[in-house]
């Protein structure tokens, strides 16, 4: 069972991302999602048990190895440190409250500098962009959300109130929905 384990555990890790059992069986070549699914939960009571900063985490039969909450700001200060300077963060975030958004209009809000965070944004494949007129639809990349480990449904509900905090107006085109 032990192996069973170790096997289950390198692939949560490799993966970075929530797998259902059947998944993960299939990546541990092991025939019975059954012995997959009793690993798991002695795995996960192992992880409950012990006092480091990682955890598996279970959502609607997913499973994910990831950093316990209390930790979750050493991640945001390496991402921040790394990755992304804090100007392009900025534009990253606008982005992902008015998502999706017009390029015309990120620019107007950030600067001529937001071209570059835009770009860069795009190749690191956080953000996707289409033509639509004379400007670009900018939309969060499925990367945004794997990496920030952020769910859509929820990221809207963490946003509802954040115009009305900050004082972010909204505009004619956030109350309608860009076609695609």
């Amino acid at each position: 069972m032990q192996d069973i384990k170790n096997k289950i555990e390198a692939v949560l890790f490799i993966s970075g991302k929530y797998m259902d059992i059947e998944e993960i069986a299939n990546f541990c070549n092991i025939g019975s999602v059954g012995v997959v699914r009793d690993a798991m939960a002695e795995l996960q009571a192992e992880y409950n048990k012990r006092e480091g900063g990682l955890g598996i985490f279970e959502e609607k039969g997913q499973y994910k190895l990831n950093l316990k909450k209390e930790y979750n700001h050493l991640s945001t200060n390496l991402v921040s440190s790394c990755e992304l300077d804090a100007p392009t963060q900025a534009t990253l975030a606008v982005i992902a409250y008015k998502q999706p958004s017009f390029q015309a209009e990120i620019i107007k809000m950030r600067g001529n500098k937001a071209y570059d965070h835009i770009k860069t944004l795009r190749v690191q494949e956080f953000v996707t962009s289409e033509k639509s007129g004379r400007t670009r639809l900018l939309k969060l990349a499925p990367k945004f959300f794997d990496y920030f480990d952020v769910v859509e449904k929820e990221m809207k509900e963490e946003f509802s109130g954040v115009g009305d905090k900050y004082k972010i107006e909204e505009t004619e085109d956030d109350k309608t929905t860009p076609e695609e």
